[in-house]
């Protein structure tokens, strides 16, 4: 008798009991809004709702789906930067900070002694810095093929791919480890153009940043180069075209000279038989 009267509470508070959804992780970009949903698609009367951060679950926000309440920590981490929906009960949290990430966790509770919880891990990524292409002069050779070395760096990231490319082909990677660090990416090229770029990428986010005209005074050789080819193109292009005409006008004399030919055998014939 005993045994079942304990497992009909055991049974009984599994139903009344705290319901929790597994821990889901949150990714958003220093400075954006993020907004964690509360599963409800709207707060019903015997409902309360609570959201709570960190480790020691301090109180940030509450609702009844009538009366909203933001509440202060004593650090006024979240002053002014908090949004509850008096609907559903979700949160939103307005231009996000680094020092904003970590657990929330959403309490709803009912006058029938049930409740529900949902926890999320928020990560929040510092913005991405913007590649910076550079070259040194002493880089540039003046050989018969001119080469120029291009470096792409990135300062103070994590968890990011540094890549080269031309047009959408992949050239090099390098990836930064788990520390805040600086990467540095070398290119050799034959001549520069707008078709090379370089890429710092996260699983989040990317930035690109795409070799340009200004570099180019930096690296004489290299531009030179390019103009080398330019030239010769262009001195091909010409060869070609003159070619052409030169078959043309040959084409055009020697078409003359026989409909000449022609035409005087045609007048001689007809003299002989007059």
């Amino acid at each position: 008798m005993f045994y079942t009267f304990a497992f009909c509470c055991l049974c009984c508070c599994c139903l009344v009991g705290v319901f929790a959804d597994e821990l889901k992780s949150v990714s958003v970009m220093e400075g954006d809004s993020v907004t964690l949903n509360s599963s409800l698609t709207e707060i019903q009367k015997d409902e309360d709702i609570k959201w709570t951060f960190g480790t020691n679950r301090n109180l940030i926000a509450k609702t009844d789906g009538v009366n909203n309440m933001i509440a202060d920590n004593p650090d006024v981490r979240f002053r002014d930067r908090l949004k509850l929906d008096n609907k559903t009960g979700s949160l939103t949290i307005m231009n996000i900070r680094t020092e904003d990430a970590g657990v929330y966790e959403v309490k709803i509770s009912r006058s029938n002694s049930s409740s529900s919880t949902y926890r999320f891990n928020v990560t929040v990524y510092a913005p991405l810095p913007m590649p910076v292409i550079s070259s040194n002069s002493s880089n540039c050779s003046s050989s018969s093929v001119s080469k120029c070395v291009l470096l792409c760096s990135v300062l103070n990231v994590s968890h990011v791919t540094l890549s080269w490319y031309k047009g959408i082909s992949v050239l090099s990677s390098i990836s930064a480890s788990d520390l805040s660090i600086s990467l540095s990416l070398p290119l050799e090229i034959e001549c520069l153009d707008d078709s090379y770029s370089c890429v710092v990428a996260s699983s989040f986010t990317n930035r690109t940043t795409h070799l340009n005209s200004e570099l180019s005074q930096t690296c004489p050789d290299c531009v030179f180069c390019c103009h080398v080819s330019e030239a010769v193109t262009r001195l091909v292009i010409s060869a070609l075209v003159g070619v052409a005409a030169a078959c043309i006008v040959v084409y055009d004399i020697t078409s003359r000279k026989v409909e000449q030919h022609h035409h005087h055998h045609h007048h001689h014939h007809q003299t002989l038989t007059d």
